[in-house]
C-alpha cells in the first residue's frame, strides 16, 4: 500500500502494513524481505513502482473477490500485497532516497485501496449479498474515511497542527474490516456463524468515523479560533507600542517648551 511516509521524507503516519505488522513482526520482515528489496533495485526497479504494484494488487483482489462473495480469498490476497509496503520502504531506506513525491504519491495511493476495499463490499451488498442497510453503510464507511483522511490535510494546509489523532484512523478501519472480512469468508469452509462478523465490523468502522470526523472538526474549530486570537494579540502589540511612542514624545515637546 505504499512505503511509511516516514521513509519518503515526510511525518510518520501509520499505513496498512504497519498497522498489521507490530515492531517485532516487522524487524523479522525486514530482515527477510532485505535481499528481496536489494535483488529489486539491482534490476533498476524503484520505490515508485513497487507501490504502484502493491496499490494494484490491493485493487484486484478488492474488486475481483469481494464483489463475488470470496471475502477470505479476497483478504489473502490483499495482505500478501501489504508486504509492499514493507519492501518498497526498505528500498528507499538502502537507496537514502527522501522525497515529497514518494510521500504524495503514497498517500494519493492509499486513498485508492481504501475506496477499492469499500468498494468491493459495496458491490457485494448491493448485488449477491442482497442487502441495501449495508450497502449504505459500506457507502459510508467509504465516504467518511475519505472526509476524515481530508480534514486533517486541509488542516495542516492551513496552518493548524490537527492535534488529534482521532477514536478510529485508516489503519484501524482497514484492519477491522480485512480481519472480519478474512474471518467472515471462514463461512464458505463450512464454519457457522462467522459471516456475521463483517456486517459488524462495518457498523463499529462506520460510527468510528464518524465520531473520529467529529473529534476533527472539533479541533480545527478550536485550533482555528486560537489561531486568530494569537493573530489579533500579535497586531494588537505594534499600535499599543506606537501609541506609547507617540504618547512619550508628546511628553517630551510638553516639557521641552
Amino acid at each position: 500500500m505504499g512505503q511509511p511516509v516516514a521513509s519518503r521524507g515526510q511525518t510518520a503516519t501509520p499505513t496498512l502494513g504497519k498497522a498489521m505488522l507490530n515492531k517485532y513482526a516487522r524487524a523479522f520482515f525486514t530482515r527477510v524481505l532485505t535481499p528481496f528489496a536489494a535483488f529489486l533495485i539491482r534490476r533498476g526497479v524503484s520505490p515508485d513502482t513497487v507501490t504502484l504494484l502493491g496499490t494494484a494488487g490491493v485493487v484486484a483482489g478488492a474488486l475481483v473477490f469481494y464483489p463475488m462473495g470470496e471475502f477470505f480469498w479476497g483478504t489473502v490476497v490483499i495482505t500478501l500485497f501489504v508486504f509492499s509496503d514493507l519492501v518498497d520502504g526498505n528500498m528507499a531506506r538502502q537507496l537514502g532516497r527522501s522525497s515529497r513525491w514518494g510521500a504524495f504519491l503514497d498517500s494519493t495511493l492509499d486513498r485508492v485501496a481504501d475506496g477499492a476495499i469499500f468498494g468491493g463490499f459495496i458491490l457485494w451488498y448491493a448485488g449477491g449479498g442482497d442487502d441495501l442497510v449495508l450497502c449504505a453503510v459500506s457507502i459510508f464507511c467509504l465516504a467518511s474515511g475519505q472526509v476524515v483522511s481530508y480534514t486533517k490535510a486541509r488542516g495542516e494546509s492551513i496552518g493548524l497542527p490537527v492535534a488529534v489523532n482521532g477514536l478510529v484512523e485508516r489503519a484501524e478501519r482497514l484492519v477491522i474490516s480485512l480481519v472480519a472480512a478474512g474471518l467472515a469468508g471462514l463461512h464458505a469452509f463450512g464454519v457457522p456463524g462467522i459471516q456475521y462478523l463483517l456486517p459488524v465490523a462495518l457498523w463499529i468502522v462506520a460510527v468510528g468515523s464518524l465520531v473520529t470526523l467529529i473529534q476533527r472538526v472539533v479541533t480545527v474549530r478550536r485550533e482555528s479560533a486560537e489561531a486568530e486570537e494569537a493573530a489579533a494579540a500579535r497586531d494588537e502589540a505594534p499600535a499599543q507600542d506606537n501609541e506609547g511612542k507617540q504618547q512619550n514624545a508628546s511628553h517630551g515637546s510638553e516639557a521641552a517648551t
